[in-house]
């Protein structure tokens, strides 16, 4: 055993940053162990065409350590982060507390709802710093989209976000620069990540941040749970005990090592049997607006600016108009409109395909630059925005692992038709209020299947082990002092940005596992 500690945190995004945090302030001895590196500003990938720096395919690919995880599952696609800091590194800052209605969905236990989780929510807003986008700012894209929402009759708003509109103390770090490149990687610090906010301040009082260390086990041991790791600089793999180990490696990460110690190693038997079930991409849908009537500035401002509510009736969803800074709005737009169908005849091929397909993409340089070819409605970068609507799908996936490999089945569409007909709708008609051409997503166009960036569920927070996988602690049933804190134990899609509720439940978990120490 190499070393022992009061307690050890999988992962460094919002569970695990905060629990390092909380648990630092009351005196324990913490390790966070981080499969991915530290990304000071200045240090994000910006070269498409370098996969390697890109994207995260490890163990596929020794090698190809990156920012991005990126994956084609069965049911669904995926966007995570790797890195220290985790998904706070390449989300879009918003953070909004959920209508009281979310929490009345019966999957979710009796004793957490708004009211319960609001001192947390306010505990998250003041150490992240959050606070909307200022009015003084003038931010084109805002304006055209406050408008779109007010000539659909849609109500609107700016969110807070954690985001430095004034210089920060921290000489590393600038003001935000409004490059709209927030989902990048932001290479002034302008960002209130976790890098700057919760580790710095947990490493100040004595934790320890360990970055490149890969989770492959846990297993009960004599005073707590071994915590068994690879060293990803040198292959060697390691060893620690853990008198409270607490799970935070994101709904993926997680609900995979779950399924690896129960199910291979056979470490953790006694894992309810509801673990890998109720996964959500809470609703994630996306679009796009080409040749719109004004020029929209996209490249000027932060990446989301303001949310429209479409919470009037069931199943309710929000939707943000994210654009990104000039070289990437140019690309997108070159890649033009295709029409629904295209090649749908191959896609059960390339859908699963594209886990190959997408470094040679990128490799290739066919994301690094505009298109030569003219695609279709494909027109002025200036004048594109995309639509991105969060809706309330039924949760109803199904992680397992296939093959070896983590993987979501689910039939979306089929499940989820009246949400996608609303958020289709709608986009439809901020469409027309721009008075340009629509049309969704290229990956639902071509094969069917949502691509989402907010995967929640796989160990659900619950009431009992028949109905979930944590206790209201978030203390995994069966196994006393093993703790969940991460987007895995929410059991419902949200339809709002789920970042600060992760976080609040989060501050709820991490109280918890300081009181059993």
């Amino acid at each position: 055993m190499d070393e022992t500690f009061d307690a050890v945190v999988v992962g460094s995004g919002f569970g695990g940053s905060i629990n390092a945090l909380r648990l630092s302030q009351a005196g324990k001895r913490v390790l966070v162990l981080e499969r991915g590196r530290r990304y000071p500003p200045g240090s994000f990938p910006r070269d498409p065409s370098k996969a390697d720096e890109i994207l995260w395919r490890y163990p596929r690919s020794s090698k190809a350590q990156g920012l991005y995880d990126v994956r084609f599952m069965s049911g669904v696609g995926t966007v995570t982060a790797s890195g220290v800091g985790g998904g706070s590194l390449i989300y879009a800052n918003i953070h909004i507390r959920p209508d009281p209605v979310v929490f009345e969905d019966p999957r979710w236990p009796r004793s957490i709802n708004r009211a319960m989780l609001d001192p947390h929510y306010d505990r998250v807003a003041e150490s992240l710093g959050i606070g909307p986008l200022p009015e003084s700012v003038n931010v084109v894209k805002r304006q055209a989209f406050q408008r779109a929402a007010r000539e659909s009759g849609r109500p609107i708003f700016d969110p807070d976000m954690a985001v430095s509109w004034k210089q920060p103390e921290d000489p590393r770090r600038q003001a935000c620069r409004f490059c709209a490149e927030c989902e990048f990687g932001c290479q002034y610090g302008a960002k209130n990540t976790l890098d700057f906010t919760h580790l710095p301040e947990a490493e100040r009082l004595g934790a320890r941040v360990r970055p490149r260390a890969l989770v492959t086990r846990v297993a009960p041991a004599a005073g707590g749970y071994e915590v068994h790791f690879t060293d990803l600089e040198t292959g060697e793999g390691a060893t620690v005990l853990g008198r409270r180990v607490v799970l935070a490696a994101g709904t993926l990460g997680t609900t995979e090592l779950l399924l690896r110690c129960r199910d291979e190693a056979k470490t953790l038997p006694k894992l309810s049997s509801r673990l890998g079930f109720g996964y959500s991409a809470n609703g994630d849908f996306l679009g796009s607006i080409q040749n719109s009537a004004a020029d929209l500035d996209p490249w000027m401002g932060t990446d989301v600016t303001s949310v429209i509510r479409y919470f009037d009736s069931s199943p309710g969803f929000t939707m943000a108009a994210p654009t990104y800074n000039r070289p990437a709005m140019n690309v997108l737009a070159s890649l033009g409109q295709p029409k629904p169908g295209f090649l749908r005849f191959f896609s059960p091929l390339l859908w699963p395909a594209m886990n190959f397909l997408l470094p040679w993409i990128l490799r290739l340089g066919l994301l690094s630059k505009p298109s030569r070819f003219k695609a279709r409605n494909a027109g002025d970068p200036s004048r594109m925005t995309e639509l991105f609507a969060i809706g309330r799908d039924n949760a109803n996936g199904a992680m397992s692992l296939r093959g070896g490999k983590l993987d979501v089945a689910w039939d979306y569409l089929r499940e989820n038709q009246e949400l996608v007909a609303r958020m289709t709708g709608a986009m439809q008609e901020v469409s027309r209020a721009y008075k340009g051409t629509f049309s969704t997503i290229a990956t639902w166009g071509l094969f069917q299947r949502v691509m989402t960036v907010h995967s929640l569920g796989g160990c659900h927070i619950s009431d009992s082990p028949e109905t979930g996988v944590v206790a209201t602690n978030g203390e995994v049933y069966g196994y006393p002092g093993l703790h969940v804190s991460d987007g895995s134990i929410i059991p419902s899609s949200i339809g709002f940005h789920p970042a600060m509720t992760i976080a609040a439940l989060s501050e709820h978990i991490a109280q918890a596992v300081v009181r059993g120490l």
